[in-house]
């Protein structure tokens, strides 16, 4: 069977004009526990009271629908984050500013989201926070499990996290607040997604 993608009659530049804005995924990545989920929707409040229009996408929310049929496998994690990928595409192409929350532990995930979405559109925020905080703030008792290995291949733990190269932006989470984040963020994003 043949697929014939089916393109827009609305072209780009006048969805960007009617939404008065540019789209861009905002790509939050580093270790459960970090911050990524508690500085997006921060983020995206911050952006929405400004009248932009957004959408976070959350892992534990997206494995709940979605992805419910992905384990923790790394082959089910590079799945997770190709899905994610393509669904903030398509966000995207409707104009939208889409902020995504994932631990997406390996670079080559990152790359293949960059390329699905193109790299003028993916704004990568490495939340950095020493692992022993994380574990510290664990209000799920993940980091527990995985000690006591009821939770295999857990990031940080017996699965590897690769530090980003060159992300758009590092947040050291244990050293600032969540609204000097927020701030920090809207700094650089702004410039980006203001309709001109």
């Amino acid at each position: 069977m043949s697929l014939f993608p089916v393109r827009s009659t609305i072209s780009a530049e006048e969805r960007n004009a009617l939404m008065r804005q540019r789209p861009l995924l905002i790509w939050f990545t580093g270790f459960s526990g970090a911050g990524k989920s508690t500085i997006a929707a921060a983020l995206e409040r911050a952006l929405f009271e400004k009248g932009f229009k957004t959408f976070h996408l959350d892992g534990d929310n997206v494995r709940q629908g979605l992805n419910q049929n992905l384990g923790f496998s790394e082959a089910d994690r590079k799945e997770n984050i190709r899905r994610v990928g393509e669904v903030s595409k398509l966000m995207l192409d409707a104009g939208l500013i889409v902020l995504s929350a994932f631990i997406s532990p390996f670079s080559n995930d990152r790359e293949t989201v960059k390329k699905t979405v193109g790299a003028d559109y993916f704004f990568e925020v490495f939340v950095n926070c020493p692992i022993e905080v994380c574990e510290q703030r664990d209000v799920k008792g993940l980091y527990q499990k995985a000690r006591a290995g009821s939770l295999p291949d857990f990031t940080g733990i017996d699965s590897p996290y690769e530090v980003p190269h060159k992300p758009s932006i590092e947040i050291r989470s244990n050293e600032i607040s969540v609204a000097e984040s927020v701030e920090l963020l809207l700094e650089k994003i702004i410039p980006i997604i203001q309709y001109k």
